[in-house]
Formats: C-alpha cells, structure tokens, sequence
C-alpha cells in the first residue's frame, strides 16, 4: 500500500506542525500517568528533537526534502505501537523521500 503524500507545501508544513503537537501531547500523557520521569520511553526524546529539528528548518529556510529516511524514522518503525501517530510519521517521511504530489497520483 502506497503512503498518501502531502499536495501542497502548506498541507506538508502543516503535517509536520501536527507531529510536533502529537509528540508534545504524548509527552504530557505520559507525565500525566506517571509520577516518575524515568518511566518515559527511550524513544521519546530523540523522536521529539527530530520532530522539531525539521519544522524549525521549515521556519528557518533550511529545510531540504532528501532521498534517505528521516533520522528518527528507525525509532519510529522500532516503537510504532507506542506511537499513536505513527502513520502521520511514515506520511511525512513518505513526502521528504518523494516530494510533494503535486500530480494528486502516487504512482
């Protein structure tokens, strides 16, 4: 099954801002249930730092779409049952190997 890519450079921003969201608000879930802070998931703060490095090269100009995998996809394929928006992830990751689907077909 083929990845649906981002259509538009907005909705691929956009995409990126949500998973910024989606792991802040896993974060606060996890701080929520759990007193102890040791507790979080190996994955979580590599995932987090790999999330906002992209959308701040988005803000900051620097942003390239690439050929390789985004650097936390390994964790992200790893953890994907701990990660609710883990599809999102593979979206994305899916749009920066392949470029925008500015044809509408994933072909």
């Amino acid at each position: 099954m083929s990845l649906r890519r981002a259509r538009s450079v907005d909705e691929y921003v956009e995409w990126v801002r949500q998973a910024v969201f989606e792991v802040d608000d896993l974060r606060d879930c996890l701080e929520y249930e759990s007193e102890d802070l040791a507790t979080f998931p190996a994955f979580l703060d590599p995932l987090e730092a790999g999330i906002k490095a992209i959308y701040t090269a988005m803000k900051d100009g620097s942003y390239a779409f690439g050929r390789e995998d985004l650097p936390f996809m390994d964790l992200a394929g790893k953890y994907a049952e701990e990660i609710p928006f883990h599809t999102l992830l593979k979206q994305i990751n899916e749009t920066h190997r392949r470029g925008i689907d500015v044809g509408g077909d994933d072909a």
